[in-house]
């Protein structure tokens, strides 16, 4: 019995290092696998040392600059003079989630629109609910839209940015009103979200978005 607990100690002391030593900032290649008792974590590179490891970093710049070109573009050449525009900051971080941590439950297709347009919905509401009231309507906005994205199962981290552009962004996304939950907000997300679902899908070793995610979160 007693030595039992010690095996369980010395892995349970093993798998802290493991984790600490291989837990990546963003999807690299690696692969996660869980065994059965103790929750070890180890990482196999399926595509071949550090070669494979470039070739995604490649496809993840290609997605971001192709998905936030293109409404970069738009707004250049298909909005010039209207006074709209399809980018804001918040994509940036979407970017990130999408097209390199890809497989987070926070980057699946459901969280990237969901997230982005319940929070700007909440973020007009806070906006025209407290008017002038800067420092009442952005924590509302941020916190509200934080509270609706974990109730709908739509948590997406960029939304809560998304929120607080509607009341921050200035007089022409105030004028903008509820139309802002849909452009620029619903359509640049959408923009960026199908760049995701091609790139990923032509990216080596990639599946995206993540079927299991999909189950849980309809279960």
């Amino acid at each position: 019995m007693m030595s039992f607990m010690f095996v369980r100690m010395a892995l349970a002391k093993e798998l802290i290092q493991v984790k600490a030593k291989t837990v990546p900032l963003c999807y690299s290649g690696w692969k996660y696998f869980s065994f059965t008792g103790v929750e070890k974590v180890e990482r196999k590179n399926v595509h071949g040392g550090k070669t494979g490891q470039f070739i995604q970093v490649f496809w993840s710049w290609l997605g971001a600059f192709v998905g936030i070109g293109l409404v970069s573009a738009a707004t250049r050449f298909v909005l010039d003079g209207t006074g709209l525009t399809l980018i804001i900051g918040s994509f940036g971080a979407s970017a990130v989630l999408i097209y390199c941590a890809f497989e987070s439950p926070l980057a699946q297709p459901k969280n990237v629109l969901g997230g982005h347009v319940l929070s700007a919905l909440i973020g007009v509401a806070a906006c025209q609910l407290f008017a002038d009231q800067l420092w009442l309507a952005a924590p509302f906005a941020v916190a509200t839209a934080i509270g609706v994205m974990q109730l709908t199962a739509t948590v997406h981290p960029p939304g809560g940015a998304t929120a607080l552009i509607a009341v921050i962004g200035g007089e022409k996304i105030h004028q903008l009103g509820y139309v802002y939950a849909f452009f620029p907000v619903a359509t640049g997300a959408l923009i960026l979200l199908v760049v995701a679902l091609i790139i990923n899908r032509l990216a080596p070793g990639r599946i995206y978005p993540k079927k299991d995610l999909i189950l849980q979160a309809s279960d």
